[in-house]
């Protein structure tokens, strides 16, 4: 009788997806601040390697609080506080919205675009809320194509606040993007475009 050969991780990882390569196994987080960090497993490691939600350090795996909630959404987490209560979506949209009063205004950019298949991360450096990278692209093999501002519907921005959002998108070399939040959380898009005269 031949040998049963041990499985690769490569092999366990794509044993644990459902149907469509979904990974249909959870993997445990803590909200600690305004991050929620996890261990380092095979679950959150391929979400890291295949689509880069979070950020690898020290062995752990620190997401940002929008990331956190759109892989609760997606069924990939269970988020816990730090007494290990395991939280639901309201109370961790609660407790994030302490942390970041716009919080749901930038989750409803976020979700929008990571379902739209982009790759988003945060922005700070740039003075932005998110760097987009264009589909197909990972961080770290090219750069981000536009730098993102959430807005609601109802909010005014100054001509001097636009102005600054996009000296900021040109002197980064990144095309800037409004995403208008509507009080249904429907995002529509507007992009701008420098024209030499």
């Amino acid at each position: 009788m031949p040998k049963k050969q041990s499985k690769s991780k490569e092999e366990a990882i794509t044993n644990k997806a459902g149907e469509e390569g979904k990974i249909t196994e959870k993997f445990d987080a803590i909200l600690t601040g305004q991050r929620v960090v996890s261990d380092e497993t095979d679950i959150s490691r391929n979400l890291y390697d295949q689509s880069r939600f979070g950020e690898i350090k020290d062995g752990k795996i620190q997401y940002s609080l929008v990331e956190a909630l759109f892989l609760y959404e997606k069924g990939k987490v269970n988020i816990k506080n730090d007494k290990g209560k395991e939280l639901n979506s309201d109370s961790f949209v609660k407790l994030a919205t302490k942390f970041e009063p716009n919080f749901w205004k930038r989750y409803c950019v976020y979700k929008d675009l990571r379902t739209r298949g982009y790759i988003v991360k945060t922005a700070l450096k740039f003075g932005a809320d998110f760097r987009v990278y264009d589909r197909g692209v990972k961080p770290g093999e090219d750069h981000a194509k536009w730098i993102v501002y959430p807005v609601h519907e109802t909010e005014t921005l100054t001509w001097y606040e636009f102005s600054a959002k996009n000296r900021v998108a040109h002197s980064t070399r990144k095309k800037l993007m409004l995403g208008i939040v509507d009080d249904e959380n429907d995002v529509t898009y507007y992009c701008v475009s420098w024209i030499r005269p």
